[in-house]
């Protein structure tokens, strides 16, 4: 049977990650990497049962995911699930995911999927999330030369080919997570995709728009150009 830990980067989310982190246990054991943050988010995570892991000073999502990579692989883990410290995401959707792993059973590790990404569905969203989701979707799917039908959200399973392979990325904000998949299809390893549910509960976003837009699209560029590569 495959070993998958869940993963939580948080960065000032003390009010919200010890709610997560208690559904998350009900599914997996959980690993937080706190990413410099100067409220109580470390203490509430530990508090609900978390193994934490502190990065000072705050370095970005994408740095934070590395940091739970390495521990989750030296570990022995064979698989890693991610998700939001937010509240946007729900636990009680892991199964799904696992499933889609084969992590219940002997399925060739080989054949299974090395990416699994949890799809929203952006007629639930707000609209301008919705609009800047939908174009940026397609762009991505153009950069790799195929549809992707959800390419920023957080909520993913990586198997250990593709951790291994992620914690010598260079992307310290959330163009690590679009960047995993175009690697994953240089690699020619299988995708798969799950529905999740699209939650919007009015908590504050850490994303900055206009900041957001210019290194998305220099990640698409990045991600077009490492399809291509092949």
């Amino acid at each position: 049977m495959s070993r998958v830990v869940a993963l939580i980067p948080g960065y000032e989310e003390g009010p919200r990650i010890g709610a997560v982190v208690e559904a998350a246990r009900q599914h997996l054991p959980v690993l937080v990497v706190d990413d410099g943050s100067t409220d109580d988010t470390a203490a509430q995570a530990e508090s609900a049962g978390a193994v934490v892991l502190r990065q000072i000073p705050n370095q970005g999502k994408g740095a934070a995911l590395r940091t739970g990579f390495r521990r989750a692989l030296d570990d022995g883990y064979d698989g890693i699930l991610t998700l939001d410290a937010d509240g946007q995401h729900n636990p009680a959707e892991i199964p799904r995911f696992l499933a889609a792993f084969g992590a219940s059973n002997a399925t060739d590790a080989a054949q299974r999927p090395e990416l699994i990404v949890g799809c929203r569905n952006f007629a639930q969203m707000p609209i301008v999330r919705r609009l800047s989701n939908t174009v940026g979707r397609a762009a991505f799917s153009w950069a790799v030369g195929q549809r992707i039908p959800d390419n920023q959200s957080g909520y993913r399973l990586i198997g250990r080919r593709l951790a291994e392979q992620m914690v010598a990325s260079n992307e310290a904000g959330f163009e690590f997570e679009v960047e995993m998949i175009a690697v994953c299809i240089r690699r020619g390893w299988p995708l798969a995709w799950v529905p999740i549910s699209t939650i919007y509960a009015g908590e504050p976003s850490h994303v900055k728009p206009l900041h957001h837009l210019r290194h998305f699209l220099r990640a698409t560029r990045a991600a077009r150009r490492l399809v291509k590569e092949r």
